[in-house]
């Protein structure tokens, strides 16, 4: 009996010597969180959300900008294909333009052909005393071609007593004389020609220079 009586007081006295666990705050959080899996609580639930509400004015008015866009693209669409067709319309043009360039000039070329024919036949069947005849008829188809030429833009380089100019001028050779300054073209062995401004053949010239003493 006193044995027992001995342990059961240290057991009593142990109890008394721990202190109290206190429920806290943070424990009674953990006590009500749901499982997982589990489903919402009443204050978890989704909320309702309002569509705005469209109002008949609002709604004409985006009929009226849905009809503007389709009249828009339309307008772009007619546009584009306009100017798919320019493009294409200019491209044809200027290979025309190209391709007949030189119609003017032809037209004009043609009578100097009909009147060298007559010439040529008429050399063909002239008699010993047409020479002078014929000489006036070459003559006139020259000057007739001149103009023709002329008239298209073709001018004559004149260099014969003019100073030498490479940018216009081929120096063939150099010839002393006392009557021509040095420097200056002498005599022109060949033409030359330019297309208004540019240059199409230089002048085949002599150059003069001072007799050595």
């Amino acid at each position: 009996m006193k044995r027992t009586n001995v342990h059961t007081e240290k057991r009593s006295a142990a109890a008394a010597a721990e202190p109290p666990v206190a429920v806290g705050p943070a424990t009674a959080q953990v006590e009500e969180q749901p499982a997982a899996g589990a489903p919402a609580t009443a204050a978890e639930a989704l909320v309702p959300v309002e569509l705005p509400t469209v109002t008949p004015e609002q709604l004409t008015e985006l009929k009226e900008r849905a009809t503007r866009a389709d009249e828009n693209w339309d307008r772009l669409l007619r546009t584009t294909a306009d100017f798919d067709n320019f493009k294409k319309r200019a491209a044809r043009e200027k290979q025309e333009a190209i391709k007949y360039a030189n119609e003017a000039l032809m037209q004009k070329l043609v009578p100097v052909l009909d009147n060298l024919d007559m010439a040529l036949a008429a050399a063909q069947t002239a008699g010993p005393d047409t020479g002078q005849s014929l000489q006036a008829g070459l003559s006139m188809v020259f000057q007739q071609l001149k103009g023709a030429l002329a008239e298209a833009g073709l001018e004559e380089v004149d260099a014969v007593g003019k100073p030498f100019d490479p940018n216009f001028h081929e120096a063939l050779s150099q010839k002393e004389t006392p009557d021509v300054p040095e420097g200056h073209v002498v005599q022109q062995v060949r033409k030359g020609y330019k297309l208004r401004d540019r240059l199409l053949r230089p002048a085949s010239v002599v150059v003069a220079k001072q007799p050595a003493a």
